[in-house]
């Protein structure tokens, strides 16, 4: 992804630009990630849907799932999608493409398609690919990970995920959706470190309701096939334990794709974490910058896209007739980077979580609000979940979470909220429409009004000031704890 967006910017640009693809263009995203994900789930999605349809009074019979039609759906969306990505496109713009292996061969020299490229400036996005572990036995099974599981016609009967990561639990609550029996099992004792603690209980939870089955502190010893049957050994907290599959997908993480690139040759700094970069992205050669994935650090399209274009705009216009001016560099940021996990509920994140926030800032403000109390989530039935804000002492935002239904969507106005540095009341005066599930962003967000008007205390006060009357207790003006916990 972000070598196509920085090669299109390049060529809007007026700048001669190629892209190099060893294998298929667009990416991760597109080919095994993001796109054929998401087109899974939302078949799945449909499918829990369409079984909950009593509850409304809709009766249509069992619901029953053509799995190969499921397939062959997102493929065909996925190829609609994949238009944007073609070479032709790309060729179009004046760009070139060059499909093969490529490597650098020295400081300023990359070598792919048997021709030597030489350029002014390079830029490494090759991304990540899944990280497999050396368990005895895996590599002698025939195990899925996100390239491949895709590919699948036949819907398994059972299968187990190795890892309860955003990749793992995604496909294994879409597979269990559409009627797979699924066992995620996770290394750790808790689910989603990156995730706020209590967001990510309130997350575990409702997937087991949902009735995932999920165990963790799984340590897996060995993997071994018997007849059509793939068996996991593992130890567990109630000790040894057997696990029998007839899919396994390893999802326990990802890793950079850097092998092959002749880095050394180039002169850029590397671990096995990813290619080192400073803030404008430039490696330790000058002549090369890098984005997205390969960097190892968020690993999401959308940051792939933001990292393109700073690494664009520094590799074009930092240097006006070769000259370096300082000030001209654009420096990342990640202050403000909003991110999703689309299981069903939805979890999502921007800023610091709370722990951060108290570490870095000492004195917080928290503010929830539960999902059960926004009128559009109850008329939907889809009241799991809730918002939670943190703010600085002042009232400004500098962190959010929600967990439940389109929480991913719900966000974006935190997200602009974090990035601007805005306090709660811009949250609170902007009119959202009801009822729209977006409610909750502002009930939440009044919270930090509730707590200091809304008292018995003050309450007497207006009484002295304004002469009112009445006896109404408004103790609980929310209804729901809005602690501080200061």
């Amino acid at each position: 992804m972000a070598g196509l967006v920085a090669a299109a910017g390049a060529a809007l640009l007026g700048a001669r630009a190629a892209v190099v693809e060893r294998g298929k263009l667009g990416g991760d995203c597109l080919n095994y990630g993001c796109v054929p994900s998401k087109g899974l789930i939302h078949a799945a999605r449909l499918a829990a849907s369409a079984r909950r349809l009593p509850e409304f009074g809709i009766d249509t019979g069992e619901v029953r799932v053509d799995f190969s039609r499921v397939m062959r759906r997102m493929k065909e969306v996925q190829a609609h999608i994949g238009e944007h990505d073609e070479a032709e496109r790309f060729e179009g713009m004046g760009i070139e493409v060059i499909f093969g292996e490529g490597r650098f061969t020295g400081p300023d020299a990359f070598e792919a398609g048997g021709r030597r490229i030489r350029a002014r400036r390079f830029l490494i996005a090759t991304g990540s690919g899944p990280f497999v572990p050396d368990t005895p036995g895996l590599r002698d099974v025939l195990y899925l990970t996100n390239e491949t599981v895709f590919d699948l016609s036949e819907q398994p009967r059972r299968m187990a995920v190795l890892g309860a990561g955003p990749i793992g639990l995604e496909l294994a609550q879409a597979f269990q959706q559409l009627g797979t029996e699924v066992e995620v099992l996770e290394l750790m004792p808790k689910l989603l470190p990156r995730l706020d603690p209590e967001m990510a209980d309130l997350l575990r939870e409702a997937l087991l309701e949902s009735g995932l089955r999920m165990h963790f502190e799984v340590k897996i010893t060995r993997v071994e096939k018997r007849g059509n049957t793939t068996v996991i050994h593992a130890e567990t907290p109630q000790g040894p334990r057997e696990y029998a599959c007839d899919a396994l997908l390893a999802a326990v993480g990802r890793k950079p794709n850097i092998e092959g690139l002749g880095l050394d040759a180039a002169g850029v700094k590397h671990s096995p974490r990813g290619v080192e970069t400073d803030a404008t992205l430039r490696t330790s050669n000058p002549k090369i910058y890098a984005a997205g994935d390969v960097r190892g650090g968020f690993q999401f399209t959308h940051v792939a896209e933001y990292e393109a274009g700073i690494a664009l705009r520094n590799m074009l216009f930092s240097e006006p007739f070769g000259i370096p001016v300082p000030f001209l560099k654009k420096k990342a940021s990640y202050d403000a980077v909003p991110w999703a996990i689309y299981t069903t509920p939805e979890a999502a994140h921007v800023g610091m979580t709370e722990a951060e926030a108290r570490e870095a800032l000492g004195e917080v403000q928290v503010l929830r609000f539960p999902m059960d109390r926004v009128d559009r989530a109850v008329l939907e039935g889809e009241t799991a979940g809730f918002c939670k804000l943190v703010c600085d002492a002042r009232g400004r935002l500098v962190g959010a979470d929600l967990v439940g239904i389109s929480a991913g969507e719900i966000l974006h106005e935190f997200a602009l909220a974090v990035r601007k540095k805005l306090h709660v009341k811009e949250v609170v005066e902007t009119i959202h429409v009801y009822p729209t599930l977006a409610q909750v962003n502002k009930r939440a967000a009044g919270m930090f009004y509730a707590r200091k008007l809304f008292t018995p205390a003050f309450r007497k006060k207006m009484q002295r000031l304004f002469g009112l009357r009445g006896s109404v207790d408004v103790r609980d003006p929310g209804g729901f704890d809005a602690d501080s916990k200061q």
